[in-house]
């Protein structure tokens, strides 16, 4: 199996190529000043606020918030994993792409071999339903639900034949292979030992990737066997709170969509698509989780989530609008569709019909509306303390929704229902500030115009990272308890070992996937409030002033040592002589 891609392959690899060539070949640009624009490709949107910078060499969208490297765009725009970005990116650059030597770990799951048993297994119930002497019943139940053999084939329907080894029998020829199907979820292991087929007697749904590979299945069972549908478990492929079912078709079937409809099962998101509704998607077993809305916002910028108009489906709903609340920037919407009772998606739309299921869709309940009808279901605004516990029943609700224009429309809604004055009430449910993973620890500086110089520092390397040559003596920070200082000395670190690292995407390779990066994309996507030509003067002020900073930090711990009576070591000696003699001179 091969090995890691060397990172210095990568630097190169970035450094080398231009993201504006990359992007423009896929999507046309514009120059626009100094950047580049276009409608964003992983939103709908009429009016362009997507910007590629080939100083920075990155991409950033203002209307949904993508952002990235000419390696994350590949990813996201292609659907390609990191390896196969900087495959493609190596094609273009007409290099070979290196691997090192690496031991593999003789109990670690081999994914290529795993993606490659999900797919003999995909063929194999697909050739079940066709060719199988009982598959004959499965056919009955799909025709019963109105699918036709086209939509089956679309989404890749199988069958999995009552009995307990078949799927064993036909992929289990071997130790390697067992073990394969077992990590898959495919197998199941029998207490006394032996293996047993997981899917049987069911109408098979496989569950594909971004990238249209199949990670796991869902089947129905036939008859009336339990549970009616059952999934794969976790596997090393599959993680249900991550994946929707039905994602994959619905980009396939159109690029550009606007919206996406929220379901409960596999035979909903079939069904609705046997009717033209191609835009349809299902959570596998879980309630919506921020992982799965992050998903669907990065590809369409509103999201109609559909429940039964029941007391569960209600209770459904609230569950679902509290994973939303955080992640509705602005731009973005949800909308929430209650069905009629004793309805789903299924048998609604083969009453109703298409046209007016999406006429439902169109008229379901803004999330806005949802939030306040379901507060004031549980208060009595016509007195004093009722318009209270309405405030404070919305307040940890509003402090989840981020920043900007539509938490400001909430708060000032809620101050409309409350009879309170906007600014108080914006006030009382304000965020407590927010805090960079791993950088700020402290609590918020008072006044909000408390200058913050290990952010401006970081700032300022990121768009010129030559300006690390300037940091001499940066060592001298280290004992410095200021929020940001270790990833302060980790990036003057890296730019003084990699000097070639000359743009801001080529830098955020280096932080791909840890904590930090999300912190450094917000400081890479604001330009520092300092004329270009004067970003060496100002960053060698900020780094004289923390050494400063640092050097008083010392002389409080060397004289407050000296007057609690404790010694001072030889080298602590000559460090406070050494600063007696300097303020002397001073």
């Amino acid at each position: 199996m091969a090995g890691r891609i060397p990172q210095h392959f990568i630097d190169d690899l970035v450094s080398r190529v231009d993201i504006v060539d990359i992007i423009d070949a896929r999507v046309p640009l514009k120059k626009t000043g100094r950047e580049f624009g276009a409608c964003c490709p992983f939103h709908s949107e009429k009016t362009p606020s997507f910007t590629v910078s080939p100083a920075k060499q990155f991409y950033h969208c203002f209307g949904c918030g993508a952002h990235g490297t000419v390696i994350g765009f590949l990813m996201d725009y292609e659907n390609l994993d990191f390896v196969e970005a900087v495959e493609e990116l190596a094609r273009h650059a007409g290099v070979e792409v290196p691997h090192e030597t690496v031991i593999q770990d003789p109990n670690a799951p081999d994914l290529r071999q795993l993606h490659a048993i999900m797919e003999e297994a995909d063929r194999f119930f697909r050739q079940q339903l066709r060719g199988h002497p009982d598959a004959g019943r499965a056919v009955d139940y799909l025709k019963s639900r109105g699918l036709s053999g086209e939509i089956a084939r679309t989404f890749g329907i199988g069958f999995a034949p009552a009995g307990w080894q078949n799927l064993l029998d036909a992929l289990g020829n071997d130790d390697r292979s067992q073990k394969l199907l077992l990590q898959a979820g495919l197998v199941i292991e029998r207490d006394g030992g032996g293996l047993y087929d997981r899917f049987r007697d069911r109408i098979i749904f496989p569950i594909r990737d971004r990238r249209g590979r199949v990670i796991a299945f869902g089947g129905r069972v036939l008859g009336d066997g339990s549970p009616k549908y059952l999934n794969s478990p976790e596997t090393p492929l599959f993680h249900k709170g991550r994946e929707l079912y039905g994602l994959f078709e619905a980009r396939k079937t159109e690029r550009q969509l606007d919206r996406l409809l929220v379901v409960e099962g596999y035979m909903d998101v079939v069904a609705l698509a046997q009717h033209g509704l191609g835009n349809v998607v299902a959570t596998l077993g879980t309630a919506t989780t921020a992982d799965h809305l992050e998903r669907l916002f990065r590809v369409v910028p509103e999201v109609v989530f559909c429940f039964d108009g029941d007391r569960a489906g209600r209770a459904a709903a609230g569950r679902a609008l509290e994973q939303a609340l955080p992640v509705m920037r602005d731009g973005r919407q949800a909308r929430f569709l209650f069905l009629p009772e004793g309805d789903d998606p299924d048998s609604l739309v083969r009453r109703e019909g298409a046209e007016s299921f999406a006429t439902r869709i169109a008229d379901s309940i803004p999330l806005s509306e949802f939030f306040f009808e379901s507060l004031l279901g549980r208060v009595d605004t016509s007195h004093m303390d009722g318009r209270a516990r309405l405030v404070e029943l919305a307040k940890p609700l509003l402090s989840r929704v981020p920043d900007g224009v539509f938490r400001d429309l909430m708060s000032d809604r809620l101050s409309e229902l409350a009879g309170m004055d906007a600014r108080r009430l914006k006030q009382f449910v304000a965020k407590p500030a927010q805090t960079a993973p791993g950088v700020a620890t402290r609590k918020a500086p008072q006044r909000s115009r408390e200058r913050r110089p290990v952010r401006e520092a970081i700032a300022l390397l990121l768009h010129q990272p030559g300006l690390s040559r300037d940091a001499t003596s940066h060592e001298s920070l280290a004992g410095l308890d200021l929020p940001g200082i270790p990833l302060l000395l980790e990036l003057l670190e890296l730019l003084r070992e990699q000097p070639h690292l000359s743009s801001i995407g080529a830098v955020m390779e280096h932080f791909r996937g840890r904590d930090e990066a999300k912190y450094l994309w917000k400081l890479a996507q604001a330009r520092p409030d300092v004329p270009e030509d004067g970003m060496a003067e100002e960053f060698q002020g900020i780094i004289r002033l923390l050494l400063n900073q640092s050097q008083d930090k010392r002389w409080e711990y060397l004289q407050s040592k000296l007057e609690q009576g404790g010694e001072l070591g030889g080298e602590e000696l000559d460090e406070w002589k050494s600063m007696v003699s300097r303020q002397e001179e001073d």
